[in-house]
């Protein structure tokens, strides 16, 4: 096989129900070839031999299609014996129906069965095997006929026109499932690399920041460790590679608690009487995107800013309100922090929701402070 055969057995998805589409055409095919076939033979010049070659067809539609749900066994070799036992039907018609009949139009003994090993090939190799094909069956129908007129030459130009264009049809559904392989795990690689930007924020990123911001204070040497943490902290955020997932936990877990433990005397938590429960990877990452916003709290509104946290339970989701008392966000500041590599909203708190199918809405007038809402499906 071609390489383009090598890359259709690695995605058997889009090839099979292709196989599986012949294999109807070629037993509606049959039965129409064995009506016909029945309603003439009367008229044919060996009558016996348009049911032995009906048997051939219905034989061999039977080994082919089993031969052809093996993805290993769609090779040339089936493929020629396919095209030599159709072109071995359709000559045939030249012994068994009248050729005067067959040279004015007359339907030959298998009619559009002989079409199944072009469609096989088309689905094989793409459109130029298809023409292969097809223009092979055509010659052997022209040698029956005795010759080309404009009552035989619908047949072959019918059976080119099928196999450059179910050729065509299948390399472009193929090539288009590959993209989409490629396009799919370049997505997987983004969410990792985005789920390790939110680990990094919550832990390494942060204590940077805090070495980087003490040691200003602090001046003389620890000013020039604050320096480095924070040129550290730069480069770090520049690096972020991907890395292999945590598979998510099922079991049921109430988001209570992991909120109360975010209480304090600048924090007040409102929460339902009864137990909120989510399966815990999804509880355990809407706790640490409410986290991130409380951190958000405490570096930008001031260590005396205060907050408030509302659990609201509903039929089809749960929200998460974290609202605060600080000065607000600027408008633009939160584009500009994403732009610069700063991904506490961007990644820690948007990126979390959004890889659990939920939303985040991020209200903020200036003076008055801000409201986070988080919100995931049930």
């Amino acid at each position: 096989m071609t390489t383009g055969g090598d890359e259709r057995r690695r995605l058997p998805g889009l090839e099979g129900p292709l196989w599986r589409a012949l294999l109807v055409f070629r037993i509606a095919a049959l039965g129409y070839a064995a009506v016909l076939m029945v309603n003439n033979f009367r008229h044919y010049a060996w009558p016996p031999g348009g049911f032995v070659i009906i048997v051939v067809m219905a034989v061999w539609t039977a080994v082919s299609s089993l031969a052809y749900a093996r993805p290993e066994r769609r090779g040339w070799p089936l493929l020629i014996a396919d095209l030599a036992v159709a072109a071995a039907c359709l000559l045939a018609s030249r012994w068994i129906v009248h050729p005067a009949g067959l040279g004015v139009g007359a339907p030959t003994l298998p009619m559009a069965w002989v079409a199944g090993p072009v469609v096989a090939w088309a689905i094989a190799g793409g459109r130029r095997r298809g023409a292969i094909a097809a223009i092979l069956l055509s010659v052997a129908d022209v040698i029956v006929r005795n010759g080309v007129s404009q009552a035989t030459l619908n047949g072959p130009v019918l059976m080119i026109l099928a196999g450059i264009g179910v050729g065509h049809i299948a390399r472009l559904a193929i090539d288009a499932e590959a993209r989409l392989q490629r396009a799919s795990e370049l997505e997987a690689a983004t969410r990792e690399r985005e789920r390790l930007a939110r680990g990094i924020h919550d832990s390494v990123l942060q204590v940077l920041a805090l070495v980087q911001r003490r040691g200003a204070e602090l001046g003389g040497e620890a000013a020039e460790l604050g320096r480095l943490a924070g040129a550290q902290e730069s480069v770090l955020r520049s690096l972020i590679a991907a890395a292999s997932p945590v598979p998510p936990a099922d079991a049921a877990t109430d988001l209570r608690p992991l909120l109360n433990a975010y209480a304090s005397a600048c924090v007040t938590i409102a929460a339902p009487a009864t137990p909120v429960l989510l399966p815990a990877s999804v509880a355990n990452e809407v706790a640490a995107a409410v986290g991130a916003a409380l951190d958000n709290v405490s570096r930008h509104a001031g260590p005396q800013a205060r907050a408030w946290i509302l659990l609201e339970e509903l039929a089809e989701r749960v929200t998460v309100s974290i609202r605060d008392d600080g000065d607000g966000i600027a408008e633009g500041r939160l584009v500009e922090a994403e732009r610069d590599g700063r991904l506490g909203v961007a990644q820690s708190i948007r990126g979390r929701i959004r890889d659990l199918g939920g939303s985040v809405s991020v209200s903020s007038v200036a003076g008055n402070g801000t409201e986070v809402e988080l919100t995931v499906p049930r």
